[in-house]
C-alpha cells in the first residue's frame, strides 16, 4: 500500500479519503499502477450518474479477464492441489496455458461463444480453475457450485441460467467419507435440457459409463493440441460470472458480475489490503460454491501460485491446514471465523506445533470474528503476522470493508473500509451515526464491482430493490455494523436477522460472543420470536462433548450475556439442540430458524448444508 500511495503522491493516511473524493483518478491508478492488459479507452476511468446505480467505470476500455490471470508462462507453479485423501498435483503457469488452449478450442468446437453459459459442478481443484479461465477467455460466463449440492440446489441455480456444457465428477470425498453424486447427475442432466455436452473429472471408467453420452476432461481436453490461447477483447462490463444468492428465503437470485469490474477490485483487496506480492502462495478455504473461490482465483493476477484444498479441514485432524502452510510456504491463510473459534475449541496450538514462518497474513471471514478469536490467533497461531477479519458478500464478489496491513490490528474490529468504496453506518433515517451507535452499513460511493444484474430481471426491479429501494442512491448490504474510535467497524450480523426487543435492534453477535466464552458451548444461535406483540430472544445452543445442559448452565449464560451486553441482550428462553443449520459455506441461518418456530415456510432447503437441522427446532412446547 506504501508504494501505491506514493504513486498518487497521497501520504498513506489520507490515501482512503482521496480514493472516494477522487474515483476517476483512483481507478485510474489501478489500473495503471497493476499493469492491467487491455485498451484502456479515452474516457474517463468514472463517469457519475444520478445516482450509484446509473454510475459507469472504464466506458469504451476493453479487456480479457484470463488474459490478466495467465500473466505468466514460466515453469514455476501456478496452482497447487490437494484432496482429502492426501493426493496432490499442481500445474505450472505454462502448463496452464497449455490446459487453457485445449479446453477452449473444444469449447468453441461445440459452439460456446460470447455470453453462453458454461456450468461447473466441480471439486476445489485444477480443472474448475482452468475451466473457468478457458470460459473467460473466449468470453463465456461462468457459473459453479461445489460437489455436495443436492440435486434440487443444482437445478435451482443452473436451471434458471441454461447452461450449454456441465462440467462435473462422480463423487467426492468429505470428513473421510466418499459420496457418489451419479444419480444425482442424472436427474439434473434430465432436468437441463439446454446442457449439450456433460464434462466428467473422474479416472472410474465404469463410473461415468452409467451417465450414458458423456465426455470425461481428458477426452474433452485431448481433442485439441495445446497452442498459445487465445484471448478475445470483451468490453469491460462483459459478463464472467454468475454467482447465488444463498435462497434460504426464496429461489436463489443469479447475480451477473463483470469481468473489469471484479479484476480491478481483486486488485485492490489482493495487492492492497492483503499485501499478495508477486510470487507469494495464497491459500483459502473454501469450495467452488462461494464467493471466496472466485476471490481467490483473482489471486493469480497478483502473480501469486494459488494452494488450494477440496475437504475437511478438520480431516484427519486440525492440523491440516497448518501442515499445508509448512509444506508449501504459504504467505495468506485465508478461513471462516468458525474454524478459527473450531482450532480454540480444539485446544490447538499451532505456534507450538508448526513453524508457519512464511505467514504474513490470516484473513478471516464468513461471520464476525470475535476478540477472544483475535487473541486466541495471536496467542496461539503466530505473533507476527496481519489478521485480517474482512465482510463483504457475494452480491459483489468481494469486500465493503477488511484490513490494512500498515495499520494496527484491534480485537474485535476490522480495520476500516476498503479504498475507493465510502462506507457509512446509518440509522433507518438515513443519518450517519456516531461511533459506538448501532445502524445500517451502507456505500455511498459507486465502485466497479458492483453486479451488471440479476439473470431474468430485464427491468432491473429485484435488483434495485435489494441494494438501492431502503436507502435511495446508496448501496444497502443489509449488514448490521457500529463505527469504532479507531477508524474500524464492527459486524453485529445480517440486518434482517437482528433481534428487536422492545423496540430496540441487536444484533446477534453481542450474544455470541458471550455464549462463545462458555467451553460447553460448541454453537449457539439466537433468533427473535414474535411474542404478546413485542419480541422475545430465543437462544439455541449446542453443548459440547462431555457437558450437559441444565439450568445451572442456562442461568451462567443469561448472567454473561447480561454482564457483557446489557439486560436487553438476555434471552427469555435457552434450548438445546444437537445441531445448527447452516449455508454450505458455513454460515448459521438464523433467519429459517425463525421461520420455523413461527410455523412460516423454507421455501428453499436445497441451499442448506444440513436441512435436516431444521426438524430440531419443531414443537419445543416453550415456545407455543
Amino acid at each position: 500500500m506504501t508504494l501505491f500511495s506514493a504513486a498518487a503522491g497521497i501520504p498513506e493516511e489520507d490515501l482512503h479519503e482521496w480514493s472516494v473524493k477522487n474515483p476517476s483518478e483512483f481507478w485510474d491508478l489501478v489500473w495503471r499502477h497493476f499493469q492491467v492488459i487491455g485498451e484502456r479507452g479515452e474516457s474517463p476511468a468514472f463517469s457519475s450518474g444520478s445516482d450509484l446505480f446509473e454510475a459507469r467505470f472504464f466506458s469504451g476500455s476493453s479487456l480479457n479477464y484470463a488474459r490478466n490471470l495467465l500473466r505468466r508462462s514460466d515453469d514455476a507453479p501456478a496452482i497447487i492441489s490437494y484432496s482429502e485423501d492426501g493426493l496432490s498435483d499442481q500445474v505450472s503457469w505454462a502448463e496452464l496455458h497449455g490446459l487453457v488452449s485445449q479446453l477452449q478450442q473444444s469449447l468453441r468446437a461445440l459452439g460456446v461463444t460470447e455470453k453462453d453459459r458454461v456450468a461447473a459442478w466441480l471439486p476445489n481443484g485444477i480443472e474448475i480453475y482452468a475451466v473457468m479461465l478457458a470460459c473467460a477467455s473466449i468470453g463465456a460466463v461462468f457459473s459453479s457450485v461445489s460437489p455436495d449440492f443436492g440435486s434440487k440446489g443444482v437445478l435451482d441455480r443452473f436451471g434458471q441460467i441454461k447452461p450449454k456444457v456441465l462440467f462435473t465428477t462422480t463423487s467426492y470425498q468429505y470428513g473421510g467419507r466418499q459420496f457418489s453424486l451419479i444419480e444425482k447427475i442424472i436427474d439434473v442432466t434430465k432436468e437441463l435440457p439446454s446442457v449439450e455436452q456433460v464434462v466428467v473429472v473422474s479416472d472410474d471408467e465404469s463410473e461415468v459409463s452409467l451417465l450414458g453420452e458423456c465426455k470425461t476432461f481428458e477426452e474433452f481436453r485431448s481433442l485439441f493440441e495445446p497452442k498459445e490461447v487465445s484471448f478475445t477483447n470483451l468490453p469491460f462490463d462483459h459478463p464472467l460470472y454468475i454467482l447465488y444468492s444463498s435462497g434460504t428465503t426464496g429461489a436463489p437470485k443469479c447475480i451477473v458480475h463483470r469481468a473489469g469490474g471484479l479484476l480491478l477490485k481483486h486488485l485492490v483487496e489482493h495487492r492492497l489490503h492483503c499485501d499478495v506480492r508477486p510470487g507469494d502462495r495464497v491459500f483459502y478455504f473454501t469450495t467452488a460454491g462461494w464467493m471466496m473461490w472466485n476471490w481467490l482465483a483473482a489471486g493469480l493476477a497478483a502473480e501469486a501460485t494459488l494452494i488450494v484444498f477440496d475437504g475437511s479441514p478438520f480431516y484427519p485432524d486440525g492440523s491440516r491446514l497448518f501442515d499445508l502452510v509448512d509444506q508449501n510456504g504459504i504467505t495468506l491463510l485465508g478461513v471462516s471465523a468458525k474454524f478459527i473459534d473450531s482450532v480454540s475449541s480444539a485446544g490447538l496450538r499451532p505456534i507450538e506445533t508448526h513453524d508457519l514462518k512464511t505467514l504474513r497474513t490470516i484473513c478471516s471471514t464468513g461471520s464476525p470474528l470475535s476478540p477472544e478469536s483475535f487473541t486466541h490467533v495471536y496467542e496461539r497461531w503466530k505473533e507476527d503476522v496481519h489478521l485480517a477479519s474482512i465482510s463483504g458478500g457475494t452480491d459483489l464478489c468481494g469486500c465493503l470493508v477488511g484490513g490494512n496491513p500498515n495499520k494496527p490490528v484491534f480485537a474485535g474490529q476490522i480495520q476500516g473500509p476498503i479504498l475507493g468504496q465510502d462506507i457509512e453506518v446509518l440509522n433507518d433515517d438515513g443519518s450517519s451515526v456516531d461511533v459506538g451507535v448501532q445502524g445500517e452499513l451502507v456505500c455511498k460511493s459507486a465502485f466497479p464491482s458492483m453486479p451488471i444484474g440479476f439473470w431474468n430481471d430485464p427491468e432491473d426491479i429485484s435488483y434495485k430493490s435489494t441494494y438501492f429501494e431502503k436507502f435511495p442512491g446508496l448501496w444497502h448490504q443489509g449488514d448490521f455494523a457500529e463505527k469504532t474510535a479507531a477508524g474500524g467497524f464492527i459486524i453485529l450480523g445480517r440486518s434482517d436477522a437482528t433481534l428487536n426487543p422492545g423496540g430496540v435492534r441487536i444484533g446477534t453477535s453481542e450474544i455470541y460472543r458471550r455464549v462463545d466464552l462458555f467451553d460447553e458451548i460448541s454453537e449457539s444461535l439466537a433468533v427473535g420470536q414474535s411474542w404478546m406483540s413485542d419480541v422475545r430472544i430465543i437462544l439455541f445452543v449446542v453443548v459440547a462433548d462431555g457437558f450437559l445442559f441444565d439450568d445451572s448452565l442456562a442461568n451462567r449464560l443469561r448472567q454473561s450475556i447480561r454482564d457483557g451486553a446489557s439486560p436487553r441482550h438476555v434471552p427469555a428462553i435457552i434450548l438445546n439442540v444437537p445441531d445448527l443449520p447452516r449455508t454450505r459455506s458455513g454460515k448459521l441461518v438464523e433467519l429459517a430458524v425463525k421461520n420455523v418456530i413461527e410455523g412460516l415456510p423454507i421455501s428453499n432447503v436445497e441451499s442448506l448444508a444440513n436441512p435436516e437441522a431444521l426438524d430440531y427446532f419443531k414443537n419445543f412446547p416453550e415456545l407455543d
